[in-house]
C-alpha cells in the first residue's frame, strides 16, 4: 500500500473509531451493523450505509478485508442489523466478487460519496436476515 493510501486510512479510521462512529451510534434512525469482536466476545456496534433487500441487506466497507468490522464477519458471522430502529439478526457473507461500486449505486447517495470517496479496497458484504 502507498504511504498516501496507508497515512489516509490512518486518518479515516481514526477519525470514525474516536468522533463519527460514536456520535452516528446514537442516532436512532442510524443503521447499525452489530458483530461479535472476535477477540474479547463483546458486541461492536458500526454505524454502516446499505440497503434491504427483500431478507437481505447489503452494503460496502470501504476498506475491505481492514475493516475490523468485516475481520470481525470472518470470525464470527453471525450478526444483528438495526434497520429503523428495528433490530434483525442475520449471517454476513463478504462478496469479493460483487462490483462493489455498481453496489454503492443502489446504495443511500450520501454513504456512497462517502465510501467512494474515503475508501480504498471496497467490498460488498451481504448479509441473510433470519
Amino acid at each position: 500500500m502507498s504511504r498516501y493510501r496507508e497515512a489516509k486510512f490512518r486518518a479515516v479510521t481514526a477519525f470514525q473509531r474516536r468522533i463519527g462512529n460514536p456520535l452516528l451510534r446514537r442516532l436512532p434512525t442510524q443503521t447499525l451493523l452489530e458483530t461479535t469482536g472476535r477477540t474479547s466476545g463483546l458486541p461492536r456496534r458500526t454505524p454502516v450505509g446499505g440497503r434491504r433487500v427483500g431478507q437481505e441487506f447489503w452494503f460496502v466497507s470501504e476498506y475491505g478485508e481492514r475493516s475490523q468490522y468485516v475481520r470481525n464477519i470472518l470470525a464470527q458471522p453471525q450478526v444483528r442489523v438495526r434497520i429503523k430502529g428495528r433490530w434483525h439478526t442475520g449471517t454476513a457473507h463478504p462478496v469479493p466478487g460483487d462490483d462493489a461500486r455498481a453496489r454503492l449505486r443502489t446504495l443511500p447517495r450520501l454513504n456512497s460519496a462517502a465510501v467512494r470517496a474515503l475508501g480504498n479496497d471496497l467490498l460488498s458484504v451481504r448479509v441473510e436476515l433470519g
